[in-house]
C-alpha cells in the first residue's frame, strides 16, 4: 500500500511540475485552473495523510509553515558586479568598439532589456533549489530563499537531467504593472498605505521574513545571466537562455543578437518601440557578448565587467485622467487605440495622448474611460498608459468597446492569426494611402522637403494623390488649388520631389514600408544586389544569404516583390522615371572581378581587416558576403577562433582561405 501511495504522490508531483512549467515559463497551459487545481488538493491530501512521503521540493511547498526570525547574510562566490551606464548611444558605440578592438575585430552582441526589480542570485545543486540571496553590496548579500520558493516561476526542482551539478542563476524578482494596481485595490479596502511602483514593493516584499505574504504578493523572476558554476557546457549566452527554458526557468525575453556593435546600436531604435506593449518596468537596455571566451578574455574592472553595459534612460511618471479612446490606422493598416488624456506635465513637456498598443492590452491592464491612470515617459519613448489606478475608479467609468470596422473606410476588421493585432484588409482604405505617402515624403526614406503631414491628407483626401508615382505627375498648379498652398510653395514641393527620382534603391526601399526593410538593410542590397530588379529577382535563399538580412527579412522582401502589389508600386514609379538602381556613393567602387559570382563568408578574428572592411573589399572586386555556409559559398576566410562555421565550411567541403591566401585570390592567377 505505501508503494502505490509512494507512486502517486510522485506521479502527481511531476504532473504538477510540468503544468507549472507551461503555465509560468512556456505561457502554453495544457489544462483549466480548475483541472490545476484538483491535481494539488490531490497532492496535499496524500501528503497530508501520509507526512513521511513529504518532500522539501514538492511543488505543495511553496509557502513555509513559519516565518523566519531574520536574514541571514551570504557571501556570494563570485561576486554580482555592477553594470557599466551610459545614456548616450554613442557612449554606448564607443565602449563595444573599445571591446571589439581589444578581441580583434566585429563581435556577436545580445541586447536585453533591463528589468526594473531586485536583483537575485539562486542557487540549485543536483536539480534542486539549495539557496537564493539579494545582490546587496555585490559581494554580500540577504538569504531570500523562503521568499524565492514562493514564486512559480521558479521550479524547485529542475526539468530535464542536463543541468550542472551546481548552478547559480543570476536574475531579476519584479512584480507586473497590473499585479501592482490589484494589490493597491486590496490595501485601499483594507485601510492601508498605497506602494507607489513595482520596484519599491518587490524590493520591500522579497525581504519580508513572513513568506506566506510575500506569496501573495504574486512576484515573478527572469533569469539572464549565471554565477558560479559546476559544469556548465554552454559557450554562448544565447545558448545558456536555451537552457534555462529547458530547465524550467523562464529566461529574460526578447533578446536579439547583432554581428557587431555598430549593427547592435543600429537596432536599438526598433527594439524600444517594443518596451511600451510591456507590463513590466524596464529602465534600459544590457547589451552583451554573445561568446563566453571573448567574456573571459576581455575580463573586468575592480567593480564592473569589460563585457557589458547598460543603455539607460530617465523615466517619468504623473497621474491624470483618461478622457476618450480613438483609434489610428497605420500604414499596414494596423488599428492602435489611443488614450486621450487630461493633459499633464511630464518631463517638460505637456502629454495629452498615450498609445494604448493593441485591443489586448486595453483588456488585460482593465483600462476604461474615465479612469484615473499613470502615464510615463522614459528618454525618447513615446508616452504610455503603465496602469490603472483601480482603487480611484469612478461608478461611471465606462469599457472601451474595441470597433469591429475600419471607421476610415468601413470594412469589417480582421485580426492577424496567432497574434494581437487587429487590422484593416483594405489596401486601399485612404487611412492607410496617407500613412504610406506621410512615410514616402519623410526623412528617413525619400526626404521630400515641404511635403509633410498635413499637405498629404490635402492631397489623398483629394483624390490627387493615390500612390507612390502619383507623387510624381503633380503639378505647381495642381497644389496651388490646395488651401495654404502659393505659388512659390507649390514651386517648392514640386521641385523638391521631382529631386528625388535619383535618390537610388539604398532611400527608395525603406520608402516602400516593406515589413522589416530599414535603412541599414537597404544599404545592404544596394551594395549585394545593385538593382530593386536584382533584388526582385532573387530567391528568398539568394536574399537571406546576404550579410545581416536573414530568413526573416529574405521573406519579407520576397513576399512583397513577388506579389502583384508589389510589382504594381515598382512598375509605377519605374514608369515615373524613379531610378531603381543604387546611387553612386552606395555601390562599392569597383577594383576588379576577380571575386565575380563568387559568395564568401568571413569567420574568427582577423588580422589585417575589420569585418566592414573585408565584406568591402571583396564587394569591390566583384564578390557577395554571407553570413552563413551554403551550398553556394565559394570561399571561407577564417582567422584565429573560427569556430563553427569553420567546422561546417569543412564538412561541406568549401575551400577554406586565410587572410594571406585571401589577398593572394584577389591579385589573381599568375602573381
Amino acid at each position: 500500500m505505501s508503494d502505490k501511495v509512494r507512486g502517486e504522490i510522485e506521479s502527481l508531483r511531476q504532473e504538477v511540475r510540468r503544468h507549472d512549467r507551461l503555465y509560468y515559463t512556456d505561457a502554453t497551459p495544457e489544462i483549466s485552473d480548475l483541472q490545476y487545481d484538483r491535481l494539488m488538493k490531490r497532492l496535499q491530501e496524500l501528503e497530508a495523510a501520509h507526512p513521511e512521503f513529504l518532500t522539501a521540493d514538492s511543488p505543495t511547498q511553496r509557502v513555509g509553515e513559519q516565518p523566519v526570525s531574520h536574514l541571514d547574510q551570504v557571501t556570494h562566490r563570485v561576486p554580482m558586479l555592477s553594470i557599466e551606464n551610459t545614456y548616450e548611444l554613442p557612449e554606448l558605440v564607443h565602449f563595444g568598439q573599445r571591446a571589439e578592438k581589444e578581441l580583434g575585430g566585429p563581435a556577436e552582441w545580445v541586447v536585453e532589456l533591463k528589468i526594473d526589480g531586485v536583483a537575485v542570485a539562486i542557487v540549485y545543486e543536483q536539480g534542486q533549489l539549495v539557496q537564493a540571496v539579494t545582490r546587496g553590496n555585490g559581494q554580500v548579500g540577504d538569504d531570500v530563499t523562503h521568499n524565492i520558493r514562493t514564486i512559480r516561476e521558479v521550479p524547485l526542482r529542475l526539468s530535464g537531467d542536463d543541468w550542472p551539478d551546481r548552478l547559480e542563476i543570476r536574475g531579476e524578482v519584479y512584480m507586473t504593472n497590473h499585479d501592482l494596481s490589484l494589490l493597491n485595490e486590496r490595501r485601499v479596502a483594507a485601510g492601508e498605505e498605497l506602494y507607489a511602483n513595482t520596484r519599491n514593493v518587490t524590493a520591500g516584499s522579497i525581504r519580508l521574513l513572513d513568506s506566506k505574504i510575500c506569496a501573495e504578493r504574486n512576484l515573478r523572476v527572469f533569469s539572464h545571466g549565471v554565477g558560479f558554476c559546476e559544469g556548465l557546457n554552454v559557450a554562448k549566452h544565447t545558448d545558456f537562455l536555451a537552457a534555462l527554458q529547458r530547465w524550467g526557468l523562464k529566461p529574460t525575453p526578447n533578446v536579439v543578437s547583432f554581428p557587431s556593435i555598430q549593427a547592435c546600436v543600429d537596432g536599438i531604435e526598433s527594439i524600444l518601440e517594443s518596451v511600451t506593449e510591456l507590463d513590466f518596468e524596464v529602465d534600459g537596455l544590457v547589451i552583451k557578448l554573445n561568446d563566453f571566451a571573448q567574456r573571459e578574455r576581455l575580463g573586468a574592472r575592480s567593480k564592473s565587467p569589460r563585457w557589458v553595459a547598460a543603455y539607460k534612460w530617465e523615466r517619468y511618471e504623473e497621474t491624470t485622467v483618461l478622457e476618450s479612446i480613438e483609434v489610428q490606422i497605420g500604414k499596414a493598416g494596423t488599428i492602435t487605440p489611443v488614450a486621450n488624456l487630461k493633459p499633464v506635465e511630464l518631463a517638460g513637456t505637456t502629454v495629452s495622448r498615450a498609445t494604448l498598443h493593441n485591443a489586448e492590452e486595453i483588456t488585460r491592464k482593465d483600462i476604461r474611460v474615465g479612469d484615473t491612470v499613470v502615464v510615463e515617459k522614459a528618454g525618447k519613448i513615446i508616452p504610455r498608459v503603465v496602469r490603472v489606478e483601480t482603487h480611484l475608479r469612478p461608478a461611471n467609468s465606462q469599457v472601451y468597446k474595441f470597433p469591429t470596422e475600419c471607421p476610415e473606410c468601413k470594412t469589417t476588421l480582421v485580426q492577424d492569426e496567432g497574434g494581437v493585432y487587429i487590422r484593416c484588409p483594405n489596401n486601399d482604405c485612404p487611412a492607410q494611402v496617407r500613412e504610406r505617402i506621410r512615410y514616402f515624403a519623410s526623412r528617413p526614406a525619400m526626404d521630400i522637403e515641404g511635403l509633410g503631414e498635413k499637405l498629404v491628407g490635402q492631397l489623398v483626401d483629394s483624390g490627387m494623390v493615390r500612390t507612390y508615382g502619383d507623387l510624381y505627375l503633380l503639378t505647381a498648379d495642381q497644389l496651388q488649388s490646395l488651401e495654404r498652398m502659393g505659388k512659390k510653395s507649390s514651386e517648392n514641393v514640386i521641385a523638391a520631389i521631382q529631386e528625388t527620382r535619383s535618390r537610388g534603391m539604398e532611400r527608395l526601399l525603406p520608402a516602400l514600408s516593406i515589413r522589416h526593410v530599414g535603412t541599414t538593410v537597404s544599404r545592404i542590397l544596394a551594395r549585394s544586389f545593385g538593382t530593386i530588379d536584382a533584388v526582385m529577382a532573387a530567391t528568398p535563399e539568394q536574399l537571406a544569404e546576404v550579410d545581416e538580412v536573414g530568413e526573416i527579412i529574405a521573406h519579407s522582401l520576397h513576399g512583397f516583390f513577388s506579389s502583384r502589389q508589389g510589382r504594381i508600386v515598382i512598375e509605377d514609379l519605374r514608369s515615373c522615371g524613379v531610378s531603381l538602381a543604387a546611387s553612386q556613393s552606395a555601390a562599392p567602387t569597383p577594383v576588379s572581378d576577380q571575386l565575380a559570382g563568387k559568395t564568401l563568408v568571413v569567420t574568427g578574428t582577423l588580422i589585417t581587416y575589420t569585418r566592414d572592411q573585408i565584406h568591402e573589399l571583396i564587394r569591390q572586386h566583384g564578390g557577395k558576403t554571407s553570413s552563413s555556409i551554403s551550398s553556394k559559398t565559394s570561399y571561407l576566410v577564417a582567422g584565429s577562433d573560427a569556430g563553427s562555421k569553420l567546422e561546417k565550411a569543412q564538412k561541406a567541403g568549401v575551400k577554406v582561405l586565410t587572410e594571406a591566401e585571401f589577398e593572394q585570390l584577389l591579385k589573381g592567377p599568375g602573381s
